[in-house]
């Protein structure tokens, strides 16, 4: 039986209207509090990363190398999931600062942050979980709901699922330019050659930056301080890829197809945004380190809401759910990647296919009477 088929369409838009509530309450306390928050957490992440550089030309000592690849790995996460997905999403914009500002922020990944915006923050946010719509669903390479039609390449999915960890920055820089429009003609080929040209423009500067120009600035200690640069990438390639995946496909969130979108009121699409979304259970610094993408539920709802105060609302986010019968999906860190990696098994082979969730509560009711 579906999520919402208890609920009539007035109490779908009081749903709504009861999350506005608290999105408006948090947008109008902002503060100093927060902004001191996040430019201390830039500081935190800039020390970080000039401490693990620092040690890794010391790297010729293996507790040096050790702490230097931690520190400098740490730094990448929190440069990537905390800070630039946040500030891009235009968390910050509020504060007026031009130096932390979605407009203006390039951050340490792949992509570049234009064309990121575009794919993330428009057609993903906008089309969460739509079958048809969000290309996040299985980002164009795997099959991770029953309803993808199969075929043989999918056999693979848990080999390349594995190897898109291990560079997901740069699985992620080619899955956002869409290549795969253009055989069509829904994207004009000149196009796409200006994003490649800007994305190539970017991973060159990082090769350089990482596997060229530190290193030789350690002289002698060339070959540590490369492969602790490279160490440092793949654990932030490979936490980033468990988080996200976490949020998005693990048990319990649902897809939907697109006669979902028909008519969706206001208070249809946070309905659909809780439906598609799962949480992380975990500490404070986890929930730092994870971007706060740990509330995943919380940052679809409300994803121009300044992350620090995710885990602040989240209680309240529960409770509502609780009360108009919705499920809340959260879990830990083993239980969620568990069961993405069982599900990214799973539809690798073919099988019988299962319903989609079906059209918005007030579509149903509607036909019903």
């Amino acid at each position: 039986m579906p999520a919402t088929s208890h609920l009539t369409p007035a109490e779908v838009e009081e749903f709504g209207r009861e999350l506005d509530k608290i999105r408006d309450e948090v947008l109008a306390s902002l503060s100093e509090r927060d902004a001191r928050y996040i430019r201390g957490l830039i500081a935190t992440q800039r020390k970080l990363e000039l401490c693990g550089r620092a040690l890794l030309f010391a790297s010729w000592l293996p507790p040096a190398w050790m702490a230097g690849t931690t520190a400098l790995a740490a730094a990448k996460i929190l440069e990537n999931m905390e800070i630039g997905h946040n500030v891009l999403h235009g968390q910050w914009d509020w504060m007026g600062d031009p130096k932390i500002h979605s407009t203006t922020w390039e951050w340490d990944f792949a992509s570049p942050a234009d064309q990121w915006k575009h794919s993330h923050n428009f057609v993903h946010h906008t089309w969460t979980n739509v079958l048809g719509k969000d290309r996040d669903i299985g980002y164009s390479a795997m099959r991770i709901t029953p309803e993808q039609r199969w075929h043989p390449i999918y056999l693979a999915q848990p080999l390349y699922n594995a190897l898109l960890a291990l560079f997901f920055e740069y699985g992620i820089a080619i899955y956002d330019l869409e290549l795969e429009r253009i055989p069509s003609g829904k994207k004009d080929l000149k196009e796409a050659l200006t994003q490649l040209r800007a994305v190539a423009g970017k991973i060159r500067r990082q090769v350089v930056k990482d596997y060229v120009a530190f290193p030789l600035l350690a002289g002698p200690a060339f070959i540590p301080v490369l492969f602790g640069n490279l160490t440092a990438n793949i654990a932030r390639n490979v936490w980033g890829h468990t988080i996200i995946f976490c949020g998005h496909f693990a048990e319990g969130a649902e897809v939907f197809t697109e006669d979902r979108l028909e008519g969706e009121t206001h208070g249809e699409w946070y309905v659909r945004q809780l439906l598609g979304s799962c949480n992380i259970d975990g500490g404070r610094l986890f929930h730092i380190m994870s971007g706060n993408l740990s509330h995943q539920i919380e940052h679809h709802l409300f994803p121009d809401m300044p992350s620090n105060r995710y885990a602040e609302i989240a209680p309240r986010v529960r409770a509502l759910c609780e009360r108009f019968g919705l499920p809340y999906m959260s879990g830990s860190l083993t239980r969620q990647a568990g069961s993405v990696w069982k599900r990214v098994l799973r539809l690798a082979f073919p099988g019988p296919a299962r319903r989609l969730a079906p059209a918005s509560p007030a579509r149903r009711l509607e036909a019903a009477a």
